[in-house]
């Protein structure tokens, strides 16, 4: 099973970009960010004519998340729903779309699009910070359900410094400070995996280029987008891939797609041990 997820920066603008990937790459599931559009201007019909259900949590102008598979999305949530530690202040990240999360063929998807922060010392980098701690405990209530989890999207955070194309300039500054990759961390918690630090351990590998400075034609890069698995489906891992070459388009997203494939053809009979547990799915 194929999965991908990709930030493409306007679903409108970037339409017939997303379509002709789809056709060529094939997925099973993509997951996309910002979107940037109410729900109901969603361009749902060229993804149903290509056979693909779309699931949308969206806003204007702004962040916006979807979920896009092949295989029928069951039990489909919008936002940090049943996030009972949060409850009292939960009502901050509602007005801003950032994720949604539904269950595909026995796993959890979970679909993210975390923050910028603009700034260390701004309101923005606090309220990212919060999101994140949040994003936390919601994995906390699937983790106790025992989802098999697959978590994925744009989290504005290159993990180690192996991300960045520069860490001596950018190392300590937004999306590279410690506060913000020990609150990944703490999303993480090591119950879940880097699918791509699986297979690749060094540097040089970008997920996203800004728009500024020919910074694609320099390949002046940071990793950015990431899928992360239980440790129950890393057996199943067969490979995760950055695919670069959407961003040679014509106005491209600054983002690429990343995507794993997943051996599950057996799914159905396939048993994960869970301690002294085993359970079917």
């Amino acid at each position: 099973m194929l999965i991908a997820t990709w930030n493409v920066n306007s679903i409108r603008s970037r339409l017939s970009q997303i379509i002709d990937w789809i056709i060529q790459v094939n997925p099973d599931i993509l997951c996309l960010q910002e979107t940037k559009v109410m729900d109901d201007s969603f361009p749902v019909e060229p993804f149903a004519k290509l056979g693909y259900s779309v699931e949308i949590y969206g806003q204007k102008s702004y962040n916006g998340v979807a979920i896009i598979s092949k295989i029928k999305a069951e039990n489909v949530k919008k936002g940090f729903y049943g996030c009972t530690k949060f409850n009292q202040n939960i009502e901050i990240f509602l007005d801003q779309k950032r994720l949604i999360s539904a269950d595909i063929n026995g796993i959890k998807i979970i679909n993210v699009y975390v923050p910028n922060g603009s700034s260390l010392n701004s309101d923005k980098f606090h309220y990212k910070i919060n999101w994140l701690n949040c994003l936390a405990s919601f994995l906390d209530e699937q983790e106790k359900k025992g989802e098999l989890i697959c978590l994925m999207g744009d989290f504005n955070i290159a993990p180690s410094n192996l991300d960045i194309y520069d860490p001596n300039k950018y190392e300590g500054g937004i999306m590279a400070s410690k506060i913000e990759r020990d609150a990944l961390n703490n999303v993480v918690k090591g119950r879940l995996i880097d699918s791509f630090r699986i297979f690749e351990k060094n540097t040089g590998h970008w997920s996203w280029w800004d728009y500024r400075n020919n910074a694609y034609e320099f390949n002046k890069g940071w990793r950015i987008d990431h899928i992360y698995i239980n440790k129950k489906l890393s057996s199943k891992l067969k490979s995760c891939v950055i695919d670069s070459s959407p961003r040679g388009n014509l106005r491209p997203s600054d983002h690429v797609p990343v995507m794993i494939d997943l051996n599950l053809n057996n799914i159905n009979v396939d048993f994960f041990e869970d301690d002294d547990n085993f359970f079917e799915i």
